[in-house]
């Protein structure tokens, strides 16, 4: 079997893929838990004691517990999604030696693949009597694969991790503003040229592992330009409308009053209707908004401390007005250029009718009953 087999065959894009959409949900949750908390005048503490915190203290501290677990959560999915049930004890395991020694989400990562290839290869090498068979994917199989990755990822894998995750946080936050403008105009068009798909994916997963270093600017970004991009198509109607040009159907509209309020909240998925009746149209309206904002986030400083919120990320900024300008920005970038780019269209939607006339009314005066 060549290289190449046995890559497509591994699916290590598949597996991080999966992961992450396992991710995702609990960042939305935490990240909604932390924002409220932390916009209401919460701060995350290390300990709740009975008596001594505020329900907003609470929140922003069962959020912030919930984000400091995302190695784990990444490493238990990667695991998970190449084993099965028995991947998912060892991916659990080693996600806590990363957290432990400090090798971060890049760790979680990697430590999801040592243990969830080692719990299959123990599954398809490691021969047991017939009476053992049982114990295999409640036992054998999680204590071997815990053991060794987890061992492994302390004493091997962690330190050199650690080391290139400084490194690259170090890099990334004594770069001049041409290189932050350089890197939030390419993170904020790729995060959103899939609308939610495997780039935007991918970039979030990047994104996570700086934020796990405490460097918020590119997970900002990305986030913000999720928000600003349903936004700017909503503007886009009424730039259209002064460009004297009807850039949307009925049913567009109608998918609008759903799609706006979403990305209010930072979920960008509902404007995928709109992008599919004019994709590359659409996909080129949302890049070049998303590469302004992103810039400008970058440039600005905004560096939201929760990596998922919308509107509700800026109180948590230390500059929100940063955070406003690139929403700003994003926003009236993306619906211009989309009401620019756009052709016009009929308001209704011909309906479709499949070749077929009208159906006529039926004429029961021919009809004889003998």
């Amino acid at each position: 079997m060549s290289m190449k087999e046995v890559w497509k065959a591994a699916n290590p894009k598949g597996h991080l893929l999966t992961a992450i959409s396992f991710l995702i949900p609990i960042v939305c949750g935490a990240g909604f838990i932390i924002a409220i908390g932390m916009a209401l005048g919460g701060t995350a503490k290390d300990t709740l004691i009975a008596g001594q915190f505020t329900l907003w203290q609470a929140m922003a501290t069962m959020g912030g517990k919930a984000l400091g677990l995302l190695p784990v959560i990444i490493a238990t999915g990667i695991s998970g999604s190449i084993a099965g049930k028995p991947g998912i004890a060892p991916g659990f395991v080693v996600g806590l030696a990363a957290n432990a020694i400090s090798a971060g989400f890049i760790g979680g990562i990697i430590g999801g693949y040592m243990a969830g290839y080692l719990a299959l290869g123990i599954i398809k090498k490691v021969k047991v009597p017939n009476w053992a068979r049982g114990l295999m994917p409640t036992l054998i199989v999680p204590f071997l694969a815990s053991l060794i990755s987890g061992l492994v990822m302390i004493y091997i894998i962690g330190t050199p991790v650690g080391a290139f995750t400084d490194a690259l946080t170090g890099f990334l936050k004594n770069m001049g503003t041409s290189s932050n403008l350089i890197l939030g105009a390419v993170l904020g068009a790729l995060c959103i040229v899939d609308f939610g798909g495997p780039i935007n994916k991918t970039c979030f997963a990047f994104v996570l592992t700086l934020q796990a270093q405490g460097v918020n600017e590119p997970v900002t970004a990305l986030q913000l330009v999720n928000t600003a991009t349903p936004i700017g198509f909503g503007l886009a109607y009424f730039m259209g409308k002064l460009f004297r040009k009807n850039i949307y159907n009925e049913a567009e509209i109608e998918t609008l009053k759903s799609a706006v309020p979403m990305g209010v909240v930072n979920i960008v998925e509902g404007s995928i209707p709109i992008v599919m009746n004019d994709i590359v149209r659409g996909i080129a309206a949302a890049a070049i908004g998303g590469a302004c904002g992103g810039a400008v986030t970058m440039v600005y400083g905004a560096d939201a401390t929760v990596p998922f919120g919308g509107f509700l990320m800026i109180p948590t900024m230390s500059h929100p007005m940063a955070g406003i300008m690139a929403l700003a920005v994003n926003i009236v970038v993306t619906g211009t250029v989309y009401a620019l780019i756009k052709k016009d269209v009929p308001v209704e939607v011909p309906a479709d009718d499949f070749g077929m006339d009208e159906e006529e009314d039926i004429n029961m005066d021919d009809i004889k009953i003998s």
